[in-house]
């Protein structure tokens, strides 16, 4: 299955730490692609990171690095150093990293020092504000960006204070983001035979996240607000508490708001003028989520969610990580695997390809497990 994959035999080198470049050689390697994982001496910051450890690692790193051959290279040490060049030389048909703004240029690692002895390399740097503009040499992490980016504005209840995302959403976006650039700049590659610089940024990242705000405000000027579960544009459209729990209702057009009226036995909802129209629902949130959420909370999460699918209305419970996990859906889709019985069950990649999701990769490994095989590779010896 691995030789089937799109990106096999394609080799890419990863210098990297925290999330969104490992993000991007986590998503490459399970597209297929061999990757080198490249480490300062102390490890990346995530194998520090809690609560949960693995096998003396970070579940977080777990998650991020996993499929990947994992080398120890301290590139302060000209040695070293240039070992890595080699590697990337010789070896790479990508280099991703995620080194401080200014960095790369300082050891060589920069696409257009890269570029002079291997004219076809893809170059795929993510940063925090972006390659260019007054704070592009600031760093910058996920929390910061969805700040920045007014996401947070948006995020909470309205009367409370600004929330972040409860994932790394800026993070796994960047490094998503980066990997569409080197899928598309390896196409090119293929066509044009010419290499490439991709930039990502988190920045960029949490705008691209905004722009649905960002058109409202460009329409009517206004700056958006907080609206806890639920967004903006639409209504209903959030969590409503039922008897023994939480779930999602959501109507995005007026139809279907129909629907959930004859559904709640409140048929006049979807005639009455403040109702009938989601303009009108819109001004009167207030009172159409309390007269919904008042029919809902008598009965269970699975009465409504049998009701309601019957009915057409797209609903969904709130879960936790536990009940997701069990859940016979997700079980169903095989995304969580694990490569062997004593390892860590894992989200794989959110793809299939002719029916088929690409199999568990093998476990993360430890720091530098894998320099003893640098020199045998060069050598050209697998």
């Amino acid at each position: 299955m691995l030789r089937d994959l799109p990106l096999s035999g394609v080799v890419v080198v990863e210098l990297s730490d925290s999330a969104s470049a490992p993000f991007t050689g986590k998503i490459l390697a399970e597209l297929g692609a061999e990757v080198w994982k490249v480490e300062r001496p102390t490890g990346d910051s995530a194998r520090g990171w809690g609560p949960s450890t693995w096998k003396g690692s970070g579940a977080a790193f777990h998650a991020l690095n996993r499929g990947k051959r994992c080398i120890s290279i301290d590139i302060k040490d000209r040695d070293q150093l240039t070992t890595l060049h080699r590697l990337i030389a010789e070896r790479a048909d990508v280099f991703v990293h995620n080194l401080r703004p200014g960095a790369a240029a300082s050891y060589g690692l920069d696409a257009d020092s890269l570029r002079v002895t291997k004219p076809e390399l893809i170059c795929c740097e993510i940063g925090a504000f972006g390659h260019r503009g007054p704070l592009n040499t600031l760093p910058g992490y996920d929390p910061l960006m969805q700040a920045f980016s007014g996401i947070m504005s948006i995020t909470g209840e309205e009367d409370g204070s600004p929330v972040r995302a409860g994932v790394s959403i800026v993070d796994f976006g960047a490094g998503m983001w980066a990997a569409i650039g080197v899928l598309a700049a390896l196409h090119r590659r293929g066509t044009k035979h010419a290499g490439a610089t991709v930039n990502a940024s988190l920045l960029e990242t949490a705008v691209a996240w905004m722009s649905v705000g960002i058109a409202n405000h460009g329409a009517d000027g206004e700056p958006g607000g907080r609206h806890g579960s639920g967004v903006a544009f639409i209504v209903p459209h959030r969590a409503f508490p039922a008897s023994d729990g939480d779930l999602v209702v959501s109507c995005a057009n007026d139809a279907l708001f129909a629907r959930l009226c004859e559904a709640l036995g409140a048929p006049e909802w979807a005639t009455d003028d403040r109702f009938a129209t989601n303009a009108g629902r819109l001004r009167n949130r207030r009172e159409i989520d309390r007269l919904i959420g008042e029919r809902l909370s008598g009965e269970t999460r699975a009465h409504w969610q049998d009701k309601l699918r019957a009915a057409g209305i797209p609903v969904a419970p709130i879960q936790t990580t536990a009940e997701l996990v069990a859940h016979e859906q997700t079980r169903a889709l095989g995304i969580i695997g694990t490569p062997e019985d004593d390892e860590l069950g894992l989200v794989g990649l959110p793809l299939s390809f002719d029916g088929k999701r690409p199999p568990p990769l093998h476990a993360a490994r430890d720091i530098g497990a894998d320099n003893d095989g640098i020199e045998r590779v060069l050598k050209g010896r697998r």
